[in-house]
């Protein structure tokens, strides 16, 4: 928490982020293991049970004709801190920022869990990619996969509406 404190110091979070977002404070997993390469062929991390259910989303999906890649996973908090820190200094003001990344410490990808997909029908991390075929099979899909949409639109946490960006929460796994 110290490390998340000082992190946000020096961004400028506001003091009250967390309770004006609701957003959980997110443990960084032990254990993460290695995934397939994203779709731009960097290395990228999950936990083990994350990955088993990409991979069989994935598997899924491409028997149903639907091509689905890695966009990103896992973040640690450094990451996230440099992600913000590079918009701040493009002149973003850090509540316009916040509306789309989560501060370091609450984002979802810290968990070894998130994962923003991607497909070949549109450029990555845009909106998009909700006119897709492969955000169609998401929605009706990766639920039995274990996978929810994180911030869908008028999200209670005040994030931007983002339709690539899915969570795995085992206990919604119906597989």
């Amino acid at each position: 928490m110290e490390q998340v404190g000082r992190l946000h110091t020096d961004l400028s979070v506001p003091t009250d982020y967390a309770e004006r977002c609701g957003l959980p404070l997110c443990e960084i997993p032990p254990d993460l293991v290695s995934t397939e390469a994203d779709y731009y062929g960097r290395p990228q991390r999950l936990t083990e049970a994350a990955f088993r259910a990409w991979s069989k989303m994935k598997q899924s999906a491409a028997a149903a004709g639907i091509t689905i890649h890695l966009i990103s996973a896992f973040r640690d908090l450094d990451y996230q801190h440099q992600l913000i820190l590079k918009k701040l200094l493009q002149g973003q003001s850090i509540d316009e920022i916040l509306r789309v990344n989560a501060a370091p410490g609450y984002s979802e990808h810290h968990t070894g869990c998130a994962i923003d997909i991607g497909t070949l029908e549109c450029d990555a991390l845009v909106e998009a990619f909700e006119n897709t075929p492969a955000f169609t099979w998401l929605q009706e899909h990766a639920n039995q996969h274990g996978f929810v949409l994180s911030y869908p639109r008028g999200n209670a946490a005040g994030i931007a509406y983002e339709p690539w960006h899915w969570c795995f929460k085992e206990s919604t796994s119906r597989i």
